[in-house]
C-alpha cells in the first residue's frame, strides 16, 4: 500500500453491543482498508468482547485489546485513556494517518478514500472529518459544527500533525483542544461537508449516558477546561438552545460552564494557548481577527461539494 493511504484507527468502546455491527461493516466495506484497527474494549459486560473477537477472526487489520474494567463509563478523560491504551498496544509503526472512532456510527464505503483525498490535495489540512447527521424518524438531521471543527466522532490526524501537538489531553473537550492546538501549529483544520463523508451518529453529540443534560453540563465544564471565552459560551448556550433539549440544553451548557468556575476547576494551560482561543472564537462573534494565518485552499476544495 501506498504511504499515501496508511492510516491506523483507535476506537474506545464500552457496552456497544447495539451499535458496534453497524461501524464494523462501515470498516469492513471501506475501500481502503486500515492498516490498523485497535478496537480498545474498556470493560465492556453487553456481549461487545464477543461481537469484536468475531469480527476479529475474519479481518487480519483488526486488533481487539481488552482493558482491565475501571468500574464505570467515563466520558471524557476514560474515553482518552482507553484510546491511549490502545495506541501503546499498536502493531504497527508503519502509518501517515491516525484517527479516533466511535463505536456508535455509521458512514459510507469510500468514506476514508474520499477523506484522504483532501489531505492530498491541501499541503496545510492536518485534521479532517465529515459532519454528524443525527437520525430523527426518517431523516437525519445535521449536528451543527463549525467547518473548523473537526468532530470527535471520527476524525483523522497527520500523523505529523498529531505527533506536533502532543495528541490528546486526558480532559473533557480533548477533541476542541487538539484542534485548536492543530491551528496554532498553522494547520488547517476541517469539517467537510461532503455527502460522502456524512457519519451517521447513533448518539446526540454532547449527551451522555446519564442523559442529555448531563452531558450537556459536562460539555459546559470542558468549555471552561478549555479556556473559552466568557461571552463566547454565553453565546453557544443561547445557539444550543434551539436543539434538543430545547431551551434546557443550552442553559445546562452555560451552568456547567459557571459551575466550573465557582469551583475553582483547573484549566487547561499550554503556553498561548487562551490567547489563541479567544482570538478565534472573538473572530467568529466578529469582534476580533484571529492570530494565525494560513493559505487559502486552492480550487474552492472545500465549497465545491457543499
Amino acid at each position: 500500500m501506498n504511504n499515501t493511504y496508511k492510516y491506523v484507527v483507535i476506537s474506545p468502546v464500552r457496552d456497544e453491543a447495539e451499535f458496534l455491527p453497524r461501524v464494523i461493516r462501515s470498516m469492513e466495506s471501506q475501500t481502503i482498508p486500515p492498516v490498523e484497527w485497535v478496537v480498545v474494549d474498556d470493560g465492556s459486560t453487553d456481549g461487545t468482547t464477543e461481537i469484536l473477537l468475531e469480527a476479529a477472526s475474519r479481518n487480519a487489520w483488526m486488533n481487539v485489546v481488552i482493558k482491565p474494567d475501571r468500574g464505570e463509563r467515563s466520558v471524557g478523560p476514560g474515553v482518552v485513556e482507553a484510546f491511549y491504551y490502545g495506541y501503546e498496544r499498536m502493531r504497527t509503526s508503519d502509518y501517515a494517518f491516525i484517527a479516533k472512532m466511535d463505536g456508535d456510527i455509521e458512514f459510507k464505503s469510500n468514506y476514508v478514500e474520499t477523506l484522504l483525498s483532501y489531505f492530498n490535495r491541501d499541503q496545510w489540512l492536518g485534521s479532517a472529518s465529515g459532519k454528524i447527521f443525527l437520525p430523527q424518524g426518517k431523516i437525519l438531521v445535521e449536528e451543527r459544527t463549525h467547518d473548523e471543527m473537526t468532530v470527535g466522532a471520527f476524525n483523522f490526524y497527520r500523523r505529523d500533525t498529531f505527533e506536533e501537538i502532543g495528541g490528546f489531553v486526558k480532559e473533557v473537550m480533548w477533541d476542541g483542544i487538539a484542534y485548536h492546538r492543530a491551528r496554532m501549529a498553522r494547520w488547517r483544520t476541517r469539517s467537510i461537508s461532503n455527502p460522502t463523508l456524512n457519519i451517521i451518529h447513533k448518539r446526540l453529540m454532547g449527551s451522555s449516558h446519564k442523559g442529555i443534560l448531563h452531558g450537556r453540563l459536562r460539555w459546559g465544564r470542558g468549555q471552561y477546561f478549555m479556556g473559552t471565552h466568557p461571552l463566547y459560551i454565553v453565546v453557544v448556550a443561547l445557539y444550543r438552545m434551539i436543539e434538543r433539549p430545547f431551551g434546557l440544553g443550552g442553559l445546562s451548557i452555560l451552568t456547567g460552564y459557571i459551575l466550573a468556575a465557582i469551583k475553582g476547576m483547573k484549566r487547561y494551560n499550554h503556553a498561548g494557548f487562551r490567547d489563541s482561543l479567544h482570538a478565534w472564537q472573538m473572530e467568529r462573534l466578529k469582534l476580533d481577527t484571529r492570530l494565525e494565518q494560513l493559505p487559502a485552499p486552492k480550487d474552492n476544495l472545500y465549497s465545491s461539494v457543499a
